[in-house]
């Protein structure tokens, strides 16, 4: 995303039926503007193509807002990216300066855009073998939160089947680090976990397509 601030609108009460369609106008262009600039990152309807960048698209609309809102109190970790398309000539940001730019209803609009997205699953590489230990460690520890292998948007937790790899990688070292909050629930199933079964439950996200 690129830094960008957008003013939200009203929608009058007892507007007529040419008001209305001016306002509707109004909104498609105000969320326009805000995709477009989370485009240079996230690529058209959230599914990126770079292992280092979510796919969001298909995310629920409470998820997009807590995640959102968490950067923009800078409560989640904020690591300095790059712009991958678009206008190169601000090269870096990060997501606590972007978010900082938003309002409370711009963050509704992106919520409620990217969960009308379909998720569009990673096409990556995996071992079979740690594939298999991974649906056994996920299904002991991660299931009731993340069901059917965290592919439900309606959990409210993000999707990890069929996620980038290096994306997952990069959140588990930043919980493990203690850079990114977990919930409590997780903490006690989340530490005790070695490299090993951290890499098993990697290739068991990565084999979703």
């Amino acid at each position: 995303m690129k830094t960008q601030k957008v003013t939200g609108f009203a929608l009058l009460a007892g507007a007529g039926l040419f008001s209305l369609s001016l306002a509707t106008g109004a909104w498609a262009a105000d969320i326009n503007k805000l995709v477009d600039a989370c485009t240079q990152c996230h690529e058209r309807d959230g599914a990126s193509h770079d292992p280092n960048m979510p796919i969001i698209g298909g995310y629920s609309e409470p998820y997009v807002i807590s995640s959102l809102t968490a950067y923009k109190k800078k409560s989640r970790t904020c690591p300095e990216i790059e712009y991958l398309h678009g206008d190169k000539k601000v090269k870096l940001t990060d997501m606590c300066r972007i978010a900082k730019t938003l309002s409370e209803a711009d963050i509704k609009k992106l919520a409620q855009y990217y969960a009308s997205k379909k998720f569009r699953r990673a096409n990556q590489d995996f071992d079979p073998e740690l594939a298999k230990k991974g649906q056994q460690i996920h299904e002991r520890d991660c299931e009731k939160c993340h069901s059917q292998a965290g592919s439900v948007a309606s959990d409210d937790s993000g999707i990890l089947a069929g996620q980038w790899t290096p994306y997952l990688k990069q959140q588990f070292m930043a919980f493990y680090t203690e850079k990114r909050m977990l919930a409590s629930k997780m903490k006690p199933k989340f530490y005790k976990l070695d490299k090993t079964e951290m890499d098993a439950l990697l290739n068991y996200y990565a084999s979703f397509k």
